[in-house]
């Protein structure tokens, strides 16, 4: 059975942030406002544990401890205070009530994490890695501009490139080091690329492998595929289709590069030049992202189209996707454009009545938030 902590807070800011530190766990996040709520909640469904706010409305954290530890039903839930560095003291002298721990906020995920855990067993998943990771690739390849054109072309991710000119040198590279990619040419002399991927695949740990290969040598893309390649990139190179082909045989998370969540609200970034490719891979991510700020009790979605270079039909296609999405859902959506945007507005049919704002604040603040 799942692990269910209750949170009895008054703050829907350390709801969403409990809701977020604890969904790679496996855990069943249960709610309330007061401790009214909270020692009703308690009472229904038997938590294993509880985070308890101090202060809150209608009903405190102390007396709703006093009451918890004074129902024979109830007693044996172990609690965790959550209280402001002004209440600490208040939180030593209740301790006695029985609490098993304290937290000062504002506290990280990490330390909720720490906490939680000397408590409660924790299934903690490995998260797998996302775009914003720094992730080591080694590139085997003997052309310097070719060599050149990933580096450049990738130099707006964290990766980290260890590159060489030859399958030799590269295996030995390899032998130092964990990579977590090898693009390899297959154009290396004597074929070499080839045998440098079979030493790849027979080293302990199993890394992917993209063989890059002229576009029109349909022998050795052939043979690539035969001997289980991971993926084949034809030269010259799209970066782009690179990029992408290299997150999906890594199995890597792309989703944060576009989509954030804020204190109060989920941004969802469009790129500055949106490619059609890009723009596909963000509305295969649209259902997802929108269930999940739902699930987190975010009610507004703003999307942040500021370095777009304009309008086109893929983009405006893109926005009214997240737009009857968030709508379905009962969130409120903003849009924020630039002057590119604004003037490619009218050109549109499907445009014509959207707000497009200036700034983040605005687009809050036209979508119910006002203060930000």
């Amino acid at each position: 059975m799942k692990t269910r902590i209750l949170t009895v807070d008054d703050s829907r800011t350390v709801h969403i942030l409990v809701t977020k530190a604890f969904r790679e766990c496996g855990v069943e996040i249960l709610k309330a406002s007061n401790g009214v709520e909270g020692l009703s909640v308690a009472s229904k469904e038997d938590p294993d544990l509880i985070l308890l706010d101090v202060t809150m409305p209608v009903m405190d954290g102390v007396e709703m401890l006093t009451r918890l530890k004074g129902d024979p039903q109830l007693k044996h839930i172990p609690v965790v205070m959550l209280t402001a560095e002004g209440g600490r003291d208040a939180v030593m002298k209740i301790a006695k009530l029985g609490i098993r721990d304290y937290i000062v906020k504002p506290f990280s995920e990490d330390k909720l994490l720490e906490k939680v855990g000397r408590i409660v067993d924790l299934n903690r998943e490995v998260k797998s890695k996302t775009i914003l990771d720094k992730l080591a690739v080694l590139v085997v390849e003997d052309k310097p501009v070719i060599c050149e054109a990933i580096q450049t072309g990738l130099s707006h991710l964290p990766w980290e490139f260890t590159v060489a000119s030859g399958a030799p040198e590269g295996f030995e590279k390899f032998q130092d080091r964990d990579f977590d990619l090898v693009l390899a040419s297959l154009s290396l002399a004597d074929e070499s690329g080839f045998e440098l991927f079979k030493k790849i695949q027979s080293a302990k740990k199993r890394t992917p492998v993209i063989g890059m290969v002229v576009k029109s040598d349909s022998e050795r893309q052939h043979k690539a595929m035969q001997v289980g390649f991971d993926g084949l990139t034809t030269k010259p190179l799209d970066i782009v289709e690179l990029e992408m082909r290299s997150c999906r045989i890594m199995g890597i998370d792309t989703s944060p590069r576009y989509f954030k969540f804020e204190s109060n609200h989920m941004l969802v970034k469009i790129p500055a030049d949106p490619s059609p490719a890009r723009l596909a891979e963000i509305d295969g991510f649209i259902a997802d992202k929108v269930n999940e700020a739902v699930d987190s009790g975010y009610k507004v979605v703003v999307i942040d189209a500021s370095e777009s270079k304009g309008f086109d039909v893929n983009l405006i296609k893109l926005i009214i996707d997240i737009m009857n999405s968030c709508r379905d859902m009962s969130l409120k959506t903003g849009i924020v454009g630039n002057e590119a945007i604004k003037r490619d507005e009218n050109n549109f049919e499907e445009t014509k009545g959207w707000k497009i704002c200036d700034s983040l604040e605005e687009a809050l603040s036209d979508a119910g938030l006002p203060n930000g």
